[in-house]
């Protein structure tokens, strides 16, 4: 599961060869979430509101980017770093 970027302690993913529909994977303070890059949306687990609030955030700057990356996984090819929130 390579990690794609790191801010505030939120550990961003994706995984090699997943699923439909393009989605990453947050890490923070013991809790998980999935979420999907096109909405933006929590599509499993959850995080608490903060976090959840700044990954969204970053995951609109670089939306783009993220498609690019999820796209690279799915080819076993490692997805390029994403520059954290600052």
């Amino acid at each position: 599961m390579p990690e794609i970027s790191r801010f505030y302690g939120i550990i961003i993913c994706i995984f090699y060869n997943d699923h439909a529909p393009p989605h990453f994977h947050v890490s923070y303070a013991g809790e998980k979430a999935v979420i999907d890059i096109q909405t933006l949306s929590v599509i499993q687990g959850g995080l608490q509101a903060r976090a959840l609030g700044l990954v969204i955030e970053w995951a609109s700057l670089h939306q783009a980017e993220l498609f690019f990356a999820f796209d690279q996984a799915l080819q076993l090819q490692p997805p390029l770093k994403i520059e954290p929130l600052r």
